[in-house]
């Protein structure tokens, strides 16, 4: 099994998009990426704690390719707005990428770079996503009534906009 941390907005639809994907194992929302912890809903929410929403994702690579779950993240979701997501304003909404070995960092650098080129010749902006190793940034879970929150509440809110454009193969 391989673990990746995404961060890509609001962490609910987000976890739909990557639960979906065959070869995902298991998926689990939570708080990274912060200053101090440990974090929660409300006080993430504050601003204060400096702490992203994001979704753990364990996969099996020799059923789906670290490229292929990273391909879900850049394409749905838009890595040039900073501490946002559409209508989904602070940093706890950032793009962030957050790797577990080597192999991983290489993926995750160079589909970024493939990706800001394909988004610079669409006229956006430059990346923003923070990108780093996980061992450096503790993870807390969220509380359950976050996990799988789309599986619950199939009605739920789910603010995944993404730029159109897409990874080269």
């Amino acid at each position: 099994m391989k673990t990746l941390y995404l961060g890509m907005g609001c962490f609910w639809g987000a976890e739909k998009k990557l639960w979906q994907i065959p070869g995902v194992v298991e998926t689990e929302v939570g708080y990274q990426g912060g200053d101090y912890g440990p974090a929660d809903y409300p006080t993430v929410c504050t601003g204060r704690t400096g702490h992203a929403e994001v979704v753990r994702v364990q996969y099996d690579e020799t059923v789906v390719p670290t490229r292929e779950i990273l391909r879900v993240f850049w394409e749905n979701h838009d890595p040039t707005q900073g501490d946002r997501q559409g209508n989904d304003i602070g940093s706890q909404y950032r793009s962030l990428v957050y790797w577990t070995d080597e192999g991983q960092q290489e993926e995750v650098e160079q589909t970024l770079d493939q990706f800001a080129q394909v988004l610079a010749a669409g006229g956006l902006g430059p990346i923003t996503t923070e990108t780093d190793n996980a061992a450096t940034h503790p993870f807390f879970p969220a509380e359950e009534y976050h996990q799988k929150y789309l599986q619950k509440n199939p009605k739920g809110y789910d603010c995944h906009a993404h730029t159109g454009f897409h990874l080269p193969k």
